[in-house]
């Protein structure tokens, strides 16, 4: 990918318009413009938590191993908005979601089966990769909008449905790792009377 940014504004968007990879201009409101803005909001979102868990690994080294699987997963969501953006561009393939398989089974064989509903709380770490999961599925309902209307190629969709739940168990792992209680879903009271 040799083409650069040398210049942040364009101009060529203040019609409400914006240029795909390919040349095509679409809206800014087009099923693929909002997926890759639910891709690039997850990415960000993915940024904090890495951040945070950075920040706490001092304090809890078992929070590395977490911070060395979802790190490379930025770089995947970017190639994700890539070929997004780039309808014939693929740069995702079946081994990357086999590495988040592969996580999911080894941290799912630490924490043992999930026996209640949980809510996302407990610390703001844990919060933070309950926001990252929950966009995950935002931007997968983006991308499942899209394929609707311009069938996708390639992996991303397996791929950002896996993520959403490393993302998950991610949060769940990092509650075991800073010794935090998970908080329970407690249903209502069921109404007297």
């Amino acid at each position: 990918m040799g083409f650069r940014l040398s210049k942040i504004y364009t101009r060529t968007g203040d019609k409400g318009e914006t240029g795909l990879g390919d040349g095509r201009r679409v809206p800014k409101d087009h099923p693929r413009i909002e997926a890759i803005g639910e891709v690039d909001t997850l990415n960000s979102q993915l940024g904090v938590l890495l951040a945070g868990l950075a920040e706490a690994s001092l304090a809890c080294p078992g929070l590395e191993e977490i911070i060395e699987v979802l790190a490379p997963c930025q770089h995947r969501l970017f190639d994700l908005g890539g070929e997004l953006a780039m309808p014939v561009y693929q740069a995702l393939n079946s081994e990357q979601i086999e590495q988040l398989e592969s996580a999911i089974d080894r941290w799912n064989e630490e924490l043992g089966p999930l026996e209640n509903f949980i809510l996302p709380g407990g610390s703001l770490l844990i919060a933070q990769a309950h926001v990252c999961r929950s966009l995950a599925r935002s931007a997968e309902r983006r991308c499942q909008q899209l394929n609707a209307v311009e069938p996708l190629q390639g992996v991303g969709l397996a791929y950002i449905n896996r993520l959403s739940d490393l993302l998950f168990v991610a949060a769940r792992l990092v509650a075991k790792r800073q010794g935090v209680a998970e908080v329970l879903w407690a249903a209502a009271s069921k109404p007297q009377g």
